[in-house]
């Protein structure tokens, strides 16, 4: 088995790439910086590669060599972890920088699902597992975020269209992983209100402690991707699951 997880430095993509790495399993992780932590502890099995996600062009250029194919040579089992995401830009469509909104797309959304596809056709034969962190915002609309909203939203229905390929060795969820104390919330709450009137309420999750443990919600997590039911359910909710 071997895992391969995107925004693997920071926030809840470094409490899975380490979580699945404590548990003996091979991590490949991909962002636009290193992990020197993870490969000072973990230097058997944690390799990575330094590779901006939202560059629709360096990925292509990334897909198109033998990297991918080269690490998952042999391997029967295959973990996806589409966990990469940006929040901004906030705010009304005027206020929305055209070239931010395609950066975001194409992290958010060109991303996952050419890795899903190039994973796939890589690791023929293998049992794959695709999980894409998805959001609430993906399934209720908020005021300023139209763009993480939509961009949620498509990885749900990606992973809908995908099980009902009915592919052999092919499971996938779209899972919101809850509130997670990371810097994206930090970046939410600096967020200016007239730009996402429901500001607030991230204030408060932060001042009351209401925000998950980015470790313990890793936990459940692959607990969960790991687990027998994985996929049963396609678009799922880590505080739901049983």
């Amino acid at each position: 088995m071997k895992a391969i997880v995107t925004g693997h430095t920071k926030g809840l993509g470094a409490s899975l790439a380490h979580n699945l790495l404590a548990r003996g399993v091979p991590v490949l992780g991909v962002a636009r910086t290193r992990a020197p932590k993870l490969a000072a502890e973990f230097p058997e099995l944690f390799d990575e590669v330094e590779l901006d996600l939202a560059d629709g062009t360096a990925l292509a250029q990334w897909l198109d060599g033998r990297a991918l194919a080269d690490y998952l040579d042999g391997t029967g089992a295959v973990l996806l972890l589409n966990n990469a995401g940006m929040v901004s830009p906030v705010g009304p469509l005027e206020q929305q920088d055209p070239q931010a909104v395609l950066r975001a797309v194409a992290l958010n959304v060109a991303a996952p699902l050419a890795l899903s596809a190039a994973v796939a056709r890589a690791s023929s034969g293998a049992q794959r597992r695709i999980l894409h962190i998805s959001s609430g915002a993906g399934r209720n609309a908020y005021p300023g975020w139209s763009v993480y909203c939509g961009t949620k939203a498509a990885l749900d229905h990606h992973a809908r269209a995908v099980a009902m390929d009915e592919q052999h060795g092919v499971r996938i969820c779209s899972l919101a992983p809850g509130v997670i104390d990371t810097g994206m919330q930090a970046e939410i709450r600096a967020t200016p209100t007239a730009s996402f009137p429901m500001r607030q309420r991230f204030v408060d999750l932060k001042e009351t402690g209401s925000l998950a443990d980015a470790d313990e919600c890793a936990e459940r997590l692959v607990d969960y991707l790991l687990g027998a039911g994985y996929g049963d359910e396609v678009v799922a909710d880590l505080r739901s699951l049983g």
